[in-house]
């Protein structure tokens, strides 16, 4: 046991830190001086993801959220200048289109020509004066222009009136559900629809509704139109308020009342079996249009290819020439970021190599 300790023990002690010394200055001296071209560099590398073009329908539907108004009085106007002489219907009244409401009489003065005055044998040289043509008069009937409700009548009996002055209005007791559109839409509807789907908030059934207006009238700052901006982009500070407004009449057998909210469906086309790519791969949206090819090996920059494009619903758009089925384009048009479900940003993906 002595021998163990005092001669065994030293041995093993001494070989064990030989070992050490050895792996140490090879650390040091040996492999610090290899090539540094031999660095091992990461496998993963970052590509942008593509998507083929593929053959679907697409269906132009706005949906938009309105209010339910009634439609404007329309004015009734003076169409002579006279005297108001007779009333044919009282404030109130039901009127149809061409229905009398008053009536003005307008002196005529005769021309000087028309007036042919016969001398008799006896009156030469009589000196007696000639007496004065009577006045002549002129009668019209001022007539509704629509149909509805006699609202206002402001003219009194043997008042004067001149022509063009508005004397009253007839509400038409029609309503319209009226929204705005974003400019996104107003591009969308170019293709004017002629009928739309009207909806009352916890009202009657959807019914058709008729009479379609498009207008680029400001729509106010607060409007509740639908946002159909490209999906996937994050709206800024300059996100697109409603720059137009729209209309539809509602029918007169669909009950009901002015400020209940509504909500209006355009359909403006349908393109069917058509090659067509998610607008997040497109810049533009109307008419012409850009997309980026990639690469088959992905080691060159992507190409540059403008498009011709037809409908699209909001999420899709219908690429009507300047690209081929299946090929390939960048997912994303370059240098616009979205964010992805998992946080991840949308323009790239990471791909193991």
């Amino acid at each position: 046991m002595r021998v163990l300790r005092r001669v065994v023990f030293p041995i093993v002690w001494i070989l064990i830190f030989s070992v050490i010394a050895v792996a140490l200055v090879k650390i040091a001296f040996i492999d610090g001086l290899n090539d540094s071209s031999e660095e091992i560099f990461p496998e993963a590398r970052v590509e942008a993801p593509v998507i083929e073009a593929s053959r679907a329908t697409v269906t132009n539907t706005v949906e938009l959220t309105g209010t339910v108004e009634s439609d404007s009085a329309v004015p009734v106007r003076s169409t002579a200048a006279g005297k108001v002489v007779h009333f044919f219907v009282d404030q109130g009244a039901q009127l149809s289109v061409g229905e009398r409401i008053f009536q003005i009489r307008s002196e005529v003065m005769p021309e000087p020509s028309a007036v042919v005055v016969q001398e008799s044998d006896d009156d030469e040289g009589s000196g007696a004066p000639r007496p004065a043509p009577g006045p002549i008069y002129s009668y019209t009937n001022v007539l509704a222009t629509a149909t509805g409700t006699l609202e206002t009548l402001t003219v009194l009996m043997d008042q004067d009136t001149s022509v063009g002055e508005s004397v009253g209005t007839i509400s038409p007791g029609t309503f319209s559900i009226r929204g705005s559109l974003t400019t996104a839409q107003q591009f969308r509807l170019m293709g004017k629809p002629t009928t739309a789907t009207g909806t009352v908030t916890n009202g009657p059934a959807p019914f058709s509704c008729q009479n379609v207006q498009l207008s680029n009238a400001d729509a106010p700052a607060n409007s509740a139109a639908t946002n159909d901006q490209n999906p996937g982009v994050i709206s800024g500070p300059g996100t697109d308020a409603g720059t137009g407004q729209v209309s539809c009449a509602i029918p007169t057998d669909v009950t009901v009342f002015p400020g209940l909210g509504a909500t209006i469906n355009l359909t403006a086309g349908e393109a069917k079996d058509v090659l067509t790519l998610p607008l997040t791969a497109v810049k533009g949206s109307v008419q012409n249009g850009i997309v980026w090819i990639s690469s088959v090996d992905g080691s060159a920059a992507p190409e540059e290819r403008e498009v011709v494009l037809g409908l699209n619903d909001g999420s899709q758009v219908e690429i009507a020439s300047g690209l081929a089925e299946g090929e390939q384009v960048l997912e994303f048009v370059p240098g616009t970021d979205a964010l992805m479900p998992d946080g991840q940003m949308s323009g790239f993906g990471m791909m193991g190599g």
